[in-house]
């Protein structure tokens, strides 16, 4: 009875190691949510796309966030995959088609967006504790109209609507009339933000619930 014991015991350690031996996912996928090959800012933990694997009888779905430069990874087993943008999901055009990513090793791969309105040609400058700000938007997507378009001021890397506790100036209705003009910002820092800031643009369309933002930039005061 004691050596059968021990083999039981012997079967069960070697079963718990041969589970525990499976390898985990090696290949990296990374990639950028881009338009005219251009990265798009978003908020951070705002946008998600998903990857589904096929032919398995179980599978969940695999949840990309976007990082706020427009950037996304996952470390996943080589094979094919299909990756989804999400509805209302993204400061763009909703497009739920699939795309086919072949991961085989370390992969690449761009997921093209259409926004409706972008920001380009974006500068940051101080005096004292007085922060300017320029940028160009435009509309790139006929049907919608421009809601706002908001300077944002953080402590921290991490600035979007969610995130922005210094500060924030918004330009709305007729100061947004004619988009062929540069817009200016000017924002006074408070007392307690003394050493650095981080700042960045966004712009909401009307009925879009996430917005199209420029790269982040860090000021040194």
């Amino acid at each position: 009875m004691k050596q059968l014991l021990t083999l039981l015991a012997g079967l069960f350690l070697l079963a718990g190691c041969e589970t525990d031996n499976f390898d985990p996912p090696k290949s990296q996928l990374t990639g950028r949510v881009i338009y005219q090959d251009e990265a798009v800012g978003v908020r951070t933990q705002g946008v998600q796309l998903e990857l589904w694997q096929r032919g398995y009888a179980f599978f969940n779905k695999i949840p990309l966030n976007v990082a706020q430069d427009g950037s996304f990874s996952a470390s996943l087993f080589d094979g094919t995959y299909k990756l989804t943008r999400l509805r209302d999901n993204g400061p763009w055009m909703n497009n739920t088609d699939s795309i086919t990513v072949e991961v085989r090793g370390n992969t690449i791969v761009d997921v093209p967006v259409q926004p409706y309105y972008v920001v380009r040609n974006v500068t940051f400058n101080k005096s004292g504790n007085v922060i300017t700000a320029s940028c160009q938007v435009s509309q790139a997507t006929a049907g919608r109209n421009i809601e706002s378009v908001t300077l944002f001021v953080n402590t921290t890397q991490f600035v979007d609507t969610n995130n922005s506790l210094v500060g924030q100036q918004a330009k709305t209705g007729a100061a947004l009339g004619n988009l062929s003009q540069p817009l200016s910002f000017s924002y006074t820092l408070p007392s307690n933000v003394r050493s650095v800031c981080y700042v960045r643009i966004g712009v909401r369309t009307q009925g879009v619930g996430e917005l199209y933002y420029s790269p982040v930039q860090k000021i040194v005061l």
